[in-house]
């Protein structure tokens, strides 16, 4: 199974993709506030290189649950010059969090290379026109609602039966606006309207979606639920977010989104070093 972005290619079976996350934001959930300048959001995208990211994702708009849409003129002041910056010191892929087209392109044209779409339910295809226009890599996200409706009481008949009709739709959408299947990753959306048994029987079932032969995204660091389920306040949530990501290796994923890039890889290489040797 090949994964398709622009120049690069992914080829599964392989080690779990570690994507580092880089938020340029003041109001992220986890780390809000603490990469806001250019020189600090540079600097902490190179250590998580160093650490053993693949690929660095770099939002500049909060999706937190009832978070504040930004401009995008505000977006693109945040993350444009990040991305310039760091093409010109790393070859690392570096992943665009955006729901808007006009910041997809120009993170696109400054040497992004993957778009990272929290909002892959939306009707309109200027989105999807600017993926195929330029091949770049597609991260096509679940999402009930948006970010600031998502939490208000999310249902569900069968959340593992309806995230997968989504990916099946989705794909099919995608393909008449001449994306191949090849471009694309599929993230189930943990977090994104869902209650906490929800993002449990997607975590649960996260192999049921192996089937779409297409690379599966996992993006459950440090996030509410854990709190939620144990009672850990942001700051603790990493022995579970790493439980997260192991039992990701076990069911098949292919790329997990963390913030702490370093102890992750040493929990998955680990994990993959245990099922290789069963």
């Amino acid at each position: 199974m090949r994964w398709i972005v622009r120049d690069f290619t992914f080829e599964f079976p392989r080690p779990i993709v570690v994507m580092g996350i880089v938020n340029t934001t003041p109001d992220s959930f986890a780390d809000g506030g603490r990469f806001l300048d250019t020189n600090s959001a540079v600097d902490h995208a190179l250590r998580l290189a160093d650490e053993g990211a693949e690929i660095i994702d770099i939002g500049g708009e909060s999706t937190r649950p009832g978070s504040d849409p930004v401009s995008a003129e505000e977006e693109l002041r945040r993350v444009v010059p990040v991305i310039e910056r760091l093409t010109k010191r790393s070859d690392i892929l570096l992943s665009i969090d955006t729901q808007k087209p006009t910041v997809a392109r120009a993170a696109l044209n400054a040497g992004a290379s993957i778009v990272n779409d929290v909002a892959a339910n939306r009707d309109s295809p200027e989105m999807w026109r600017i993926v195929a226009e330029t091949n770049a890599g597609y991260v096509c996200m679940h999402m009930q609602g948006t970010p600031q409706t998502m939490q208000a009481k999310p249902l569900y008949d069968d959340v593992l039966q309806e995230v997968s009709s989504f990916f099946t739709e989705r794909l099919a959408r995608l393909a008449e606006y001449e994306i191949s299947s090849r471009q694309v990753a599929l993230d189930p959306g943990i977090g994104f309207g869902k209650e906490l048994e929800h993002n449990i029987k997607l975590l649960s079932g996260l192999n049921q979606f192996i089937v779409t032969e297409r690379p599966i995204m996992v993006g459950v660091s440090r996030k509410s639920f854990i709190g939620k389920l144990l009672g850990t306040p942001i700051e603790e949530r990493l022995p579970a977010s790493l439980a997260c990501a192991i039992w990701s290796v076990i069911e098949g994923v292919h790329i997990v989104r963390v913030h702490e890039v370093a102890e992750t890889v040493q929990a998955v290489r680990m994990a993959e070093a245990l099922s290789d040797n069963r």
